[in-house]
């Protein structure tokens, strides 16, 4: 039996918030430079110098290989494809907000660049499978499956630092919705 990671179980557990990201507002954007899905390498802070929209996952599912034991019973676990898909789908309307987006989760740049081609990112991915960014910012995480995984968050970055943090994120697949709903209201 495969996994749909495109859709979300009814049952999930909403997570709730633990302040574990109310460090994060105002905090400047740090120079981490990780693996881009595009090529290269991305420094975090250049990319913040104009308006980012930064979501931060825990890990998508891979196609024929079983999620962490439990997953689906961690509150904000699920739903990093359907998070990801929305903010794709969405990325023209970023663009009239002049934000651009960046996704990162700890997943090897390998695992990054399979899930962006499966799933067309045009925007990129980061891998941040060394925690940089949780050591330099204190970003929350778990541990699923014997991974350190970052909990799932989103911000909102300008001029290097953080305006913005959404956090806990759910449903993931209304993450998108939510930060434009936001970006909207500040341009009004």
């Amino acid at each position: 039996m495969s996994t749909d990671f495109s859709s979300l179980p009814a049952d999930l557990p909403v997570p709730v918030d633990d302040g574990a990201a109310d460090h994060l507002p105002g905090s400047r954007v740090p120079n981490v430079v990780l693996p881009s899905t595009l090529g290269g390498e991305l420094d975090l802070a250049q990319a913040a110098s104009e308006r980012l929209v930064v979501y931060v996952y825990p890990r998508t599912g891979r196609p024929g290989e079983p999620l962490p034991e439990g997953w689906d019973d961690i509150p904000g676990a699920r739903g990093c494809t359907p998070q990801s898909c929305a903010f794709r789908d969405a990325q023209q309307q970023f663009g009239r907000h002049a934000a651009s987006l960046i996704g990162i989760s700890t997943q090897t740049p390998e695992e990054q660049a399979e899930f962006a081609q499966r799933e067309h990112i045009a925007y990129p991915l980061l891998s941040d499978h060394e925690l940089a960014l949780a050591e330099a910012v204190g970003l929350p995480t778990f541990e699923a499956g014997g991974l350190r995984l970052y909990k799932r968050l989103t911000f909102v970055a300008e001029e290097c630092r953080i305006v913005k943090v959404f956090y806990p994120v759910f449903p993931p697949d209304r993450n998108a919705e939510d930060v434009l709903a936001w970006l909207q209201a500040r341009a009004t």
